[in-house]
């Protein structure tokens, strides 16, 4: 069986996602020590570098995010509208997240809006597709 490509894109996204906590928590670790980090409690104790507190802001907009792209990708399986703009926006919409992450990680926050608007344009274009709109 082969996975359509919206299937495939938003598993690569769903495991990026997964997957973004882990420099902002390797920053805590090395600056708290291992043991303060995870008997830590309070949330509004954590230490972090300026990059790792960006870093965690960027990951809480991936999970946001992937909650709105996941059923609108899934849903374009699910009801065979699957097309080659469809495939392309799931794509686009994948390496838009990479690109908000990094350049949130690195301050930069013009081409950090744009990566984030690309990733909106994309999950308009999925809406669209499952609405029968395109």
């Amino acid at each position: 069986m082969t996975t359509s490509p919206e299937i495939y894109w938003v598993c690569a996204t769903a495991l990026l996602t997964g997957l973004l906590w882990l420099p902002y928590i390797g920053n805590q670790l090395f600056l708290m020590g291992p043991w303060r980090a995870v008997a830590n409690s309070d949330p509004r104790a954590v230490e972090r570098s300026p990059w790792a507190a960006r870093a965690a802001a960027a990951h809480r907009n991936a999970v946001e995010n992937l909650v709105i792209f996941a059923p609108l990708a899934i849903g374009v399986h699910v009801v065979g509208v699957g097309s080659e703009m469809t495939a392309t926006a799931c794509l686009v919409y994948f390496w838009a997240r990479v690109g908000h992450y990094v350049t949130y990680l690195l301050g930069v926050p013009v081409v950090r809006t744009l990566s984030f608007a690309l990733g909106v344009v994309c999950q308009i274009v999925l809406a669209a597709a499952v609405l029968g709109w395109a």
